[in-house]
């Protein structure tokens, strides 16, 4: 998941950067759209009903970033696709952090 979110948020993927083509965009948002859907029940999971701390409640906060995000669609255009795909990135990055850290408290 990480890698997919890379590819838009690496080193090399500074704010002037696009993907090579739009194909690679299309590919790499369905792709981590795909990964969303997968990790944020994982994510509900490992905080298992209603938060008992700051961390569960931030990693709730993030899944309903994840859920707003993955409601809307990118605006015409490539340079909207590839705004929209980074968003995707960062929240998928960070609910990757939200899930090591509540599998760390249960582990």
């Amino acid at each position: 998941m990480r890698e997919t979110a890379d590819r838009l948020l690496g080193p090399d993927a500074g704010a002037d950067a696009l993907p090579p083509t739009a194909d690679e965009v299309d590919t790499l948002t369905r792709t981590m759209r795909g990964q969303l859907e997968l990790l944020m029940p994982d994510v509900e999971r490992a905080v298992g009903g209603r938060p008992k701390n700051v961390a569960q409640y931030c990693a709730l906060a993030c899944v309903g970033e994840a859920r707003g995000k993955l409601s809307t669609e990118p605006g015409p255009g490539t340079s909207r696709a590839v705004a929209y795909a980074r968003r995707l990135a960062r929240v998928l990055n960070a609910l990757c952090d939200h899930y090591e850290r509540l599998d760390a408290e249960h582990g």
